[in-house]
């Protein structure tokens, strides 16, 4: 199954936007999948339902720095190459999802609440399994034009 086809899946089970898509990337970068639905929680709702960055967003990305971050205190090509790398992705996300701001996405998304119960109703009206599909089709093709490079 390809990450994201997991990632929907893991999203369509109830999982927020965040965990769905570094669950899907778990195995892939070294981490257990508990571990990394327990890291990625407090992201769903653009950061706990604050409407900021987008979960989807912010889980692609903590799989990206899991297999591409560096490790060391650096301050010169390494960080700047990853940073720029990490702008690409963003910058992918928001032409596809219009933005990576979990508000601007959702338009009039309420902040803080009760999170909604995932009905029929609510995969029609949110566009988050979408963000969920990008964003792990997104970091899927990074990961596959960086082996073809390296080949």
């Amino acid at each position: 199954m390809k990450n994201s086809e997991k990632a929907v899946s893991l999203f369509h089970e109830g999982y927020n936007c965040a965990q769905a898509v570094f669950g899907a990337f778990a195995e892939q970068v070294g981490i257990d999948q508990i571990k990394s639905l327990k890291l990625s929680a407090p992201f769903g709702g653009g950061i706990g339902r604050q409407r900021e960055v987008c979960g989807a967003c912010s889980g692609m990305l903590m799989a990206f720095g899991m297999l591409y971050g560096y490790e060391t205190p650096e301050t010169g090509d390494i960080k700047m190459h990853h940073y720029e790398q990490t702008r690409m992705l963003c910058d992918k996300f928001a032409e596809k999802n219009g933005s990576i701001i979990c508000r601007d996405i959702l338009k009039n998304a309420e902040v803080g609440g009760i999170p909604s119960p995932r009905t029929d109703e609510y995969y029609k009206e949110r566009p988050c399994d979408r963000c969920v599909r990008t964003a792990a089709e997104i970091l899927e093709n990074y990961i596959n034009d960086n082996k073809k490079a390296s080949d």
